[in-house]
């Protein structure tokens, strides 16, 4: 049922969705430029899992107005690629993970899937280094090599993060319900 009335409140939504989503962009990119001081520990990985969760296909919007205020805050430059696409296979895999997850459940996969996820960062790298780069498989390797004990940083601290998600998405929830989202 349709009517006039229905109208403002339904745009509203639309409204407060797109302010809310945008917000959760902003977050992202400066708990990425906070944490900038610990290298290679940093909430965003965290970030992208609860948005996803909560707002499941439009967490895409805030993942990609990251990644524009990354590229504008520290310029387009051939290291910026890897972001077009390495949030966004975390956003997939975080899609694919079943929505009725018991909590027990959910506490032990989401901080696995975001750590997993930071150790495979060189990984995902390395593919557009290797196209950007020329780099052969041996350097490629070589890459990877050299920065894995980052890699492994970078999942033990989205590990740790990573206990975080449920909660807040427990609470993004409660108060998007609040908003009517």
């Amino acid at each position: 049922m349709t009517s006039k009335n229905n109208l403002p409140n339904r745009h509203h939504r639309e409204l407060v969705r797109l302010i809310i989503l945008s917000i959760f962009g902003a977050l992202i990119f400066v708990s990425k430029i906070a944490f900038e001081g610990i290298p290679n520990v940093h909430p965003v990985g965290m970030l992208i899992m609860v948005i996803t969760i909560t707002y499941r296909a439009w967490a895409l919007l805030p993942i990609y107005l990251f990644v524009l205020f990354f590229g504008m805050f520290y310029g387009f430059q051939m290291w910026w690629y890897p972001y077009l696409y390495v949030w966004l296979i975390l956003w997939a895999v975080t899609m694919l993970l079943p929505k009725n997850m018991s909590e027990k459940t959910a506490m032990i996969v989401y901080p696995v899937v975001c750590g997993l996820h930071g150790l495979s960062y060189g990984v995902l790298w390395s593919f557009s280094n290797g196209i950007l780069l020329k780099f052969n498989i041996h350097q490629t390797l070589a890459w990877l090599a050299s920065g894995f004990y980052m890699d492994v940083i970078h999942a033990l601290g989205n590990f740790a993060m990573g206990f975080l998600i449920l909660p807040l998405v427990k609470i993004v929830k409660r108060e998007s319900a609040k908003l009517g989202l």
